[in-house]
């Protein structure tokens, strides 16, 4: 899958504001958006540390932001960006609002593993276990942001 115009310029907002949060000193540095008809219309961050809800990441809070934006929770045409890969809660979200793309900088192989409750798991057994229901790039922008989720980054 070779991303977008749009969907490259959205991940650049999405990584800025990974490394803007970093930069911050801020804890739990994930960021994400949703895309759609080529419109970012949902920004989020990780709200794990405000809110003590461990269900509010920020692909999730993407997500429920997008799902209201347009008054409806099938997102079927959207795509998902993060700054770091999803994890399994989250692509099972993605794939409950039938997202068909997700698009991601830190990749699970060079990140720490406490990121990942299911490590064993990775983005392809997800692919897999939905018949390839949704198209998936990893690494746009990477280099970016790979000292916030590198291994021991987690502490």
């Amino acid at each position: 899958m070779t991303p977008t115009p749009a969907e490259c310029a959205a991940m650049r907002d999405v990584t800025d504001h990974a490394c803007h949060l970093h930069d911050q000193g801020k804890d739990i540095v994930f960021t994400a958006a949703v895309l759609w008809d080529g419109k970012v219309i949902a920004t989020a961050r990780n709200e794990v540390g405000d809110t003590d809800d461990i269900s509010r990441h920020a692909e999730i809070v993407a997500i429920a932001a997008a799902a209201k934006a347009l008054g409806k929770r099938d997102l079927h045409g959207a795509t998902l960006l993060a700054s770091c890969q999803p994890c399994e809660m989250c692509l099972a979200a993605m794939r409950w609002a039938n997202i068909d793309r997700v698009i991601f900088a830190a990749q699970q192989a060079h990140t720490d593993t406490a990121f990942f409750r299911f490590p064993a798991l990775k983005i392809t057994d997800f692919h897999t276990a939905c018949d390839g229901a949704f198209d998936w790039h990893g690494g746009l922008d990477e280099d970016r942001v790979a000292h916030i989720y590198a291994p021991g980054a987690a502490g």
